[in-house]
């Protein structure tokens, strides 16, 4: 199943785009400057950023709408928090505000992990919109998440469906946006999606096109009728501020990383190391950004002593694939994320007490 106004045969990306002066829909709701805003929570790694992208150019060249997409991540931006906000008004209306949204209509969530988070749902309002990538059914986030009453909640396997596809989360998520915010343009968010991705890896093309028709699809909504009638905090209260950090600005709590744990990153995909074919070259050791790898001094085929591969450590290990692609002999390949295959695969490292 797929929108009737999606189109069914996208035209090819080497084409000029379609001319025509597009009449902007009614948006829903508006805050008191006239805006329509959308916050994507997600980790790097997941498109969010792209997906902004995507549905901005989507709403002004293919919509007829004013509108502004950025987005917010650190300098090693895959693992580590993500946030894309887009911001649109009528066609008529100046938009030269470039801040962040701190009181979202529409609410993405890339992860599920985030949907336990603090943060995530700061500055919701009654009558937002959230939506949500989860295995988790309706009735499990209605009774998990505080949300303002009037709240339409969505959900949708978004990470399910990219699999499937052999696609990204992104257009899943786009998909599903498009269908709970009910006002863009399925027909012009494919078009942006045939433009954009077109021009990078034709190949993914249609599979992503197909990822949007299914995330638009099987999205399931419900409207929260009793819950809290307020609108949540916009933002958290600062754990150190001026009335309780410590003197000198001392922190107490050492920096580590020891029970870091950067499963929650990896996109359903993760390295198998085939032992048998290991060579011990340490390429592999040398880009990972996480220090997954685990060795340790034996003894070598010639009988002298030498680091030895053990394995890897699936707690740090987020899937960037980064090793497949160095190894010479092809001793790590993909293979699904499995969490039997990682509890009973996985090699823990062993931190500075000598512990696991």
């Amino acid at each position: 199943m797929s929108t009737s106004r999606a189109t069914q045969d996208p035209a090819t990306p080497d084409s000029e785009p379609e001319t025509r002066n597009p009449k902007p829909p009614p948006l829903p709701r508006q805050n008191a400057w006239g805006f329509y805003e959308i916050r994507m929570e997600s980790i790097g790694g997941l498109g969010a950023h792209l997906a902004g992208q995507i549905l901005g150019e989507a709403a002004v060249l293919g919509m007829g709408l004013n509108g502004a997409h950025f987005s917010s991540y650190g300098s090693e931006k895959r693992g580590t928090p993500v946030k894309s906000y887009v911001r649109l008004c009528e066609p008529e209306r100046e938009l030269r505000v470039s801040s962040p949204v701190e009181r979202p209509h529409l609410l993405a969530i890339f992860h599920d992990t985030l949907l336990d988070a603090p943060f995530t749902l700061q500055g919701l309002d009654p009558g937002s919109t959230v939506v949500a990538n989860t295995r988790r059914s309706l009735g499990e986030l209605f009774g998990t998440l505080d949300l303002p009453q009037g709240t339409t909640l969505a959900r949708v396997d978004a990470l399910g469906i990219a699999l499937q596809e052999g696609s990204r989360i992104n257009t899943a998520m786009l998909g599903a946006m498009v269908r709970a915010a009910s006002f863009p343009d399925a027909a012009a968010v494919k078009e942006t999606i045939v433009r954009i991705l077109g021009t990078r890896r034709r190949d993914l093309l249609e599979a992503n096109l197909r990822t949007f028709d299914r995330g638009f699809a099987e999205t399931e909504t419900l409207v929260v009728e009793l819950s809290v009638d307020e609108p949540v905090p916009r933002r958290a209260p600062p754990r150190l501020g001026y009335a309780n950090t410590p003197r000198g600005g001392l922190l107490y709590a050492p920096g580590n990383s020891i029970r870091r744990d950067n499963s929650v990153f990896r996109e359903g995909r993760i390295p198998e190391l085939l032992p048998e074919k290991c060579t011990h070259c340490g390429l592999c050791d040398m880009v990972c950004p996480d220090y997954c790898f685990v060795w340790q001094e034996e003894t070598d085929k010639r009988g002298r002593p030498a680091m030895l591969l053990q394995g890897i450590d699936y707690q740090y290990c987020k899937g960037c694939m980064t090793c497949i692609a160095v190894c010479p002999p092809k001793a790590l390949v993909e293979r699904p994320d499995d969490e039997a295959f990682v509890h009973a695969y996985r090699v823990p490292l062993v931190n500075y007490l000598g512990t696991p």
